[in-house]
């Protein structure tokens, strides 16, 4: 049996940040669900920010929902820096580290317009 959903984070481009109940925390990507009729509505961001966890799921308003095993199954897991990590007993925490890290593709450099 999966984890369920504690809470829940936006991200851009429609994905979720999930913080399931045994602390594990995963990224939802709602994008390849839009070709079917029911989530294609979800396209709209208004809506989209509407999610909220119920019952260990996530919900959206217009009778709109994923189990949490879906969620869990299909979110991919987020990897967590040593700055994110719990200090070791006795030590201070040094800083509140909320979201989560991802690494950035390089993009080209810009091209020199021709004159």
């Amino acid at each position: 049996m999966n984890p369920y959903v504690k809470s829940i984070q936006f991200q851009a481009n429609y994905c979720l940040l999930l913080t399931f109940e045994n602390s594990e925390k995963r990224i939802f990507d709602l994008k390849p669900y839009f070709d079917k009729p029911v989530f294609a509505r979800l396209k709209n961001i208004v809506l989209f920010k509407t999610a909220r966890v119920v019952s260990g799921s996530v919900e959206w308003q217009g009778e709109i929902d994923l189990s949490y095993n879906t969620l869990y199954l299909e979110s991919k897991a987020v990897k967590i820096t040593q700055s994110q990590r719990k200090p070791a007993r006795g030590q201070k925490k040094t800083q509140d580290v909320t979201t989560a890290v991802f690494q950035k593709k390089k993009l080209s450099k810009a091209r020199v317009a021709v004159k």
